[in-house]
């Protein structure tokens, strides 16, 4: 698991890297303001994503609510940072 201590602008670096690997796609080509379909980032690959995110910070993201706000590259990114730093809060080390 990741270091809880890490700013959210090293999470963000972190998770652009995490959602390039997962949804296959350039990590050049994750602008905030990229729209998730037109990367062709489809919904197995938002769950591949979302599983991702569960197993590398202990962070849940729910498929039914949160997803549905995700429009973009950015949408994606706050949530998954306010999801991690929720996380990191109830359950400090």
């Amino acid at each position: 698991m990741t270091d809880k201590s890490i700013s959210d602008e090293t999470l963000v670096k972190e998770l652009a890297q995490l959602v390039a690997r997962e949804g296959m796609v350039e990590v050049e080509n994750l602008d905030r303001d990229a729209k998730l379909a037109d990367l062709d980032i489809i919904s197995a690959d938002f769950i591949m994503i979302l599983m991702a995110i569960e197993e590398e910070y202990g962070a849940y993201i729910s498929v039914d609510s949160d997803l549905s706000k995700m429009e973009t590259v950015g949408d994606l990114m706050d949530i998954a940072v306010a999801k991690i730093n929720e996380h990191r809060k109830a359950n400090p080390a």
